[in-house]
């Protein structure tokens, strides 16, 4: 990857996380607090403030790097936390309605270690709270972003929300296919990760008073680190330490995901390539050793590589958009952790 991650600035990163954190809670507490009962009570639960019977407790949250990226923008544009504050609680509102979608989609038990909120209230009641997280992002916004952008700002998260909408859709879609083409795959990703981290990006910027141009190429910045996001999250889960990571080794493997690398490795006209195609439309069960076979497979077809090369070209793409790279070393040092992550 680009631009290796020095120390310096992957503390700077992790202090704007941080400090994303603390900013908006009290605006994301606020517009929870709004809901009826129990809806409420499942909104804490899961942003990790209280256990299932709404007992405050100190919880693991979530990274809060969407807003962090909301606050950068604003920054590099001139602006501020408190001109942005409304912008970044309300994509991490939207974030957390397509986390509470997604658990249920894809039925996954478990979040930051405790059980999900459908498995604790039903799916119904989930989809539910997915819903309302959505409608509080929009209402959020209305009310708090400057009045004379908050119009463009409304238009913007609602056409984000549609394109990861469409995004999720075709994930899900890909997993019943037997084929997904590379330029297939970068399309749904763009859609499902980097419409919502462009949205933040340009929020950003739109509340600190930037012009079009600028909010555009902000836009364009965070679309493209949220390539880099799902690319370098594909890698993770193939290659990644689980120990780390939390997740099962293989996990997609596993599942028969036509995750990046394996996308690539299909389209590869290798012998691995063939091989992996074989052991994926296979009959039998996916095992852990099976998973590690085909891990073996997508390396030696080159998925591998071609997966470190595409989120290089990425990040190199999000960083050529800035408009003035000087100004936006809090833009520039997220990026850099979000391409050298390891989980």
């Amino acid at each position: 990857m680009s631009r290796p991650l020095d120390a310096p600035t992957e503390r700077r990163a992790r202090r704007r996380l941080t400090e994303a954190r603390s900013a908006i809670e009290p605006v994301l507490r606020s517009a929870v607090g709004s809901l009826a009962d129990p809806l409420d009570t499942m909104a804490g639960y899961h942003f990790g403030w209280c256990d299932p019977d709404g007992v405050e407790i100190a919880g693991v949250q979530g990274k809060a790097l969407r807003p962090a990226l909301t606050f950068a923008a604003a920054t590099a544009c001139g602006g501020d936390v408190t001109t942005a504050v409304y912008a970044a609680a309300a994509v991490e509102l939207l974030h957390n309605f397509s986390l509470v979608h997604d658990d249920v989609m894809d039925t996954d038990p478990f979040r930051h270690g405790r059980p999900t909120v459908w498995r604790v209230w039903g799916e119904t009641n989930a989809t539910l709270l997915g819903d309302a997280l959505q409608a509080l992002a929009l209402g959020v916004l209305c009310d708090g972003a400057p009045e004379s952008v908050a119009s463009e700002a409304v238009i913007r998260l609602s056409r984000a929300t549609v394109t990861l909408c469409r995004g999720q859709y075709e994930d899900c879609a890909f997993e019943t296919r037997p084929t997904v083409t590379v330029d297939e795959y970068l399309t749904m990703a763009s859609g499902k990760t980097g419409a919502l981290l462009g949205c933040a990006c340009a929020l950003g910027a739109l509340c600190a008073g930037a012009d079009h141009r600028v909010v555009s190429a902000m836009h364009t910045f965070g679309t493209e680190l949220g390539l880099v996001f799902q690319l370098v999250d594909d890698f993770i889960d193939i290659w990644g330490d689980p120990e780390i990571t939390g997740k099962p080794a293989h996990s997609d493997l596993i599942h028969r995901k036509q995750s990046f690398p394996v996308v690539c490795a299909l389209e590869s006209e290798t012998a691995a390539g063939r091989d992996l195609a074989r052991l994926y439309q296979s009959r039998h069960p996916m095992t852990a050793a099976r998973a590690a076979r085909a891990a073996d497979m997508i390396e030696q077809a080159g998925g591998r590589q071609c997966t470190l090369h595409r989120a290089s070209t990425a990040l190199d793409a999000a960083f050529e958009a800035l408009p003035d790279e000087g100004v936006a070393t809090d833009l520039a040092a997220l990026a850099q952790l979000v391409a050298h992550r390891d989980h």
